[in-house]
């Protein structure tokens, strides 16, 4: 059976069984990062969709009609501590290792970074932008130090490299002068300085601004009912409502900043009644974020149904006296997957980058993060077990990204699948038993089958339209001219019955543009003018047979 023969029957299947979109065709790409460390975030050969038949122990099922949240990003913390390792790095490593973690194209893809308002425990040193005793008008503030130092010049080249990447922008303390103990660790904020705070908010996006850094989101404090920290300050529910909707709400609103993200809460998943009477009673807010040292990632669930407002996962750490076999599995079920599976928007684990000895931190800041990366000197640094954990995903899913239907039939088997803006589809999982597992996974009326390692990560990565477009013969339909522009004409090259409609299905599976037909003769002429740009299939219908071709729009 010649090409042009088979893939006409892939294209009458395409369209007797449309909604699921499954394709012989189509070619699955895995990529492993195994417990054992013998595979790192590495491609495997690629698989075939063929007829749904056989048995596996796991069953997976992706249905793309069923739809979820709509993804922001996934990263991590860039706190100054990262930014001033990375600045050790020499030129040319430090622009490798920048592209390895944002390029979209042949990186990890990096989304979406969380930085501090103002140092952080993983900070060199304990500093806000104005320290001045009682400037509630914010004369004297200034980004000047560590965060111009080191954190905007890195911000800037990542810029370069992702400019849609989204900055979540928090504070570990407000200044010491605004608080009711005076000092960096734990206190409260003064109930007469919540305007001169909200004050300090608005100058801050101002400043990032200034520098060419647009801010996506903040949070009104990291970790609130942690006093312990350094920095840290503590805030409970009601003070963040009035805060909120007393003072920074509407000062970001006066300045022009309504379009950045207010999210609420910010710490662990063993409290639901906190962040759910924030989101509750204040429209201002976004959403709630959310840690997992404490609490069930459930907690997602039920703060999204009690409130309908979004909530996303910010920190999670892995540990310099972790097990990479032991943190790959516990973040990949918990954090990448589970999240996603709970409604989180965005997964973030904790600090990008550490030196050798697992800071710079401040005195009181915890001294055995392990940062994704270690930077080692000015020209090496080595991948430590959370890059692989984002990597996962990041390098697959894309902002924007719609999580999809999936279940599957294994307990010891964690799974989340995506669709992308592109068409692709990513599904991630995690074999948390200790031996392979031979999993088959169904899309509509077809499947694959791939054997995944114990303790072992695998995403599989295909597009569900695009590779049957790309395999067909351009010689059924012909058109003038391919790739077009405004308009085309269309001419059957074989002896057709008459042409009855005209459509342009996109590389997703859906009509993009149909045109009815009432008296063809030999040639079509189409208007594609309003046709956005891309690769589509197109189809010529008659009474009694269907033609196909691809197109391009330029």
């Amino acid at each position: 059976m010649n090409n042009l023969k088979i893939c006409r029957i892939t294209f009458v299947i395409l369209f007797t069984i449309f909604n699921s979109i499954g394709l012989y065709s189509q070619v699955v790409t895995p990529w492993f990062t195994t417990g054992d460390n013998s595979k790192l975030l590495q491609q495997q050969a690629t698989l075939n969709f063929g007829t749904n038949s056989g048995t596996t122990n796991a069953l997976v099922t992706v249905n793309t009609a069923t739809s979820y949240q709509t993804m922001d990003g996934f990263g991590f913390c860039m706190t100054e501590g990262s930014a001033e390792v990375i600045n050790i790095l020499n030129s040319a490593q430090q622009s490798a290792l920048l592209n390895e973690l944002f390029d979209k194209t042949t990186g990890l893809g990096i989304s979406v970074l969380r930085i501090s308002i103002g140092a952080s425990d993983l900070s060199s040193s304990d500093y806000s932008y104005d320290e001045t005793s009682g400037d509630v008008n914010m004369v004297n503030f200034s980004l000047a130090g560590p965060d111009l130092n080191y954190l905007l010049p890195l911000l800037k080249k990542i810029l370069l490299i992702n400019s849609d990447i989204k900055i979540l922008a928090t504070p570990w303390s407000a200044p010491r002068w605004m608080k009711s103990n005076g000092s960096w660790i734990g206190g409260n904020l003064n109930t007469n300085c919540y305007a001169a705070y909200a004050n300090y908010f608005v100058k801050y996006l101002d400043a990032m601004k200034s520098q060419g850094i647009t801010i996506w989101g903040i949070t009104p404090q990291n970790e609130p009912e942690n006093p312990n920290n350094e920095p840290s300050m503590t805030m409970t529910s009601i003070e963040e409502t009035n805060f909120i909707n007393n003072n920074l709400g509407l000062a970001m609103s006066n300045a022009g900043y309504s379009n950045v993200k207010i999210i609420a809460y910010d710490h662990n998943c063993d409290d639901t009644v906190y962040p759910i009477y924030v989101c509750n009673n204040s429209s201002y807010v976004d959403g709630a974020a959310f840690h997992l040292y404490a609490g069930n990632i459930s907690a997602l669930s039920t703060v999204k149904i009690a409130t309908n407002k979004n909530v996303y996962f910010t920190e999670q750490y892995t540990a310099s006296t972790g097990n990479f076999s032991n943190d790959l599995g516990w973040h990949l079920q918990n954090v990448v997957i589970s999240s996603s599976n709970n409604w989180a928007k965005t997964i973030i684990e904790w600090n990008l980058a550490t030196n050798t000895n697992f800071g710079p931190h401040t005195s009181g800041g915890c001294n055995t993060c392990l940062g994704a990366i270690t930077v080692n000197s000015t020209t090496t640094y080595t991948r430590n077990v959370s890059y692989y954990i984002i990597g996962q995903i990041s390098k697959f899913v894309q902002t924007e990204a719609i999580r999809i239907g999936c279940v599957n039939s294994s307990s010891s088997l964690f799974t989340s699948a995506f669709q992308n803006p592109n068409s692709t589809i990513a599904l991630v999982t995690y074999n948390s038993s200790g031996s392979s597992q031979s999993v088959k996974v169904v899309s509509g009326n077809v499947s694959f089958i791939s054997s995944i390692p114990g303790f072992s990560c695998a995403t599989f990565v295909w597009s569900p339209v695009s590779n049957a477009i790309l395999c067909l013969n351009n010689n059924q339909v012909l058109i003038y001219p391919n790739p077009g522009t405004s308009f085309v004409i269309l001419k059957q090259t074989e002896n057709k019955s008459k042409c009855k409609s005209v459509s342009f299905v996109s590389e997703d599976g859906k009509i993009a543009l149909r045109q009815s037909v009432s008296d063809a003769g030999l040639e079509i002429k189409v208007d594609i003018s309003k046709l956005p740009k891309g690769v589509y299939l197109i189809k010529m219908e008659g009474k009694a047979s269907v033609s196909y071709s691809r197109f391009i729009k330029q």
